[in-house]
């Protein structure tokens, strides 16, 4: 039963994680004033931790 919580809880961060990296990549896509290697940059960091570079990218902007 703990087997099946903690794969359950896995399971969720990861879902988090997509959900999270995927809204900054629609709100990186969608600033004009980022150049191609800024928006590059930061989509790379979405993947790795999207919750704290989150807001990173809203504090520069």
């Amino acid at each position: 039963m703990t087997e099946l919580i903690v794969y359950s809880l896995l399971f969720l961060a990861i879902i988090a994680h997509l959900v999270l990296a995927s809204i900054m990549y629609k709100r990186i896509n969608a600033h004009p004033s980022l150049s191609f290697h800024e928006k590059n940059r930061w989509r790379l960091r979405a993947l790795i931790f999207p919750a704290y570079f989150w807001f990173a990218f809203q504090k520069k902007k």
